[in-house]
């Protein structure tokens, strides 16, 4: 379910919240299913349970899941996720077009290699 990779440069924290964020948004988690415990994650993944609260924590700030007092933590059942996401995406792809055209990269150049995915 999830992976860290320690070569990877981000903290661990921030690979956990990224790989759960893809989790939901590919909808490999339900709206309103119980998510690991942090203890559980924490032990299956062994590393220390503070790590994995601050995950939970920054997914809960960005409305990814939400917290029942005594029962889990649990995904966030908002369909507006999704589309926040391709939004942020499309800034971040509008941002690269942008640069490359002020390098004098050709726009029919982008367009092709995107086509060709």
């Amino acid at each position: 379910m999830i992976i860290i990779d320690y070569r990877d440069t981000r903290p661990i924290y921030e690979q956990i919240v990224e790989r759960i964020k893809t989790l939901i948004l590919k909808g490999a988690m339900q709206p309103d299913e119980q998510i690991p415990s942090v203890r559980s994650l924490a032990m299956e993944l062994s590393i220390n349970p503070n790590t994995i609260q601050k995950a939970y924590a920054e997914l809960e700030r960005e409305g990814f899941i939400y917290t029942v007092k005594g029962r889990g933590n649990f995904v966030a059942d908002d369909s507006g996720l999704a589309q926040k996401r391709r939004n942020e995406y499309m800034e971040q792809i509008l941002a690269l077009v942008k640069e490359a055209l002020e390098i004098g990269m050709p726009k029919e150049q982008i367009i092709h290699e995107i086509e060709a995915l």
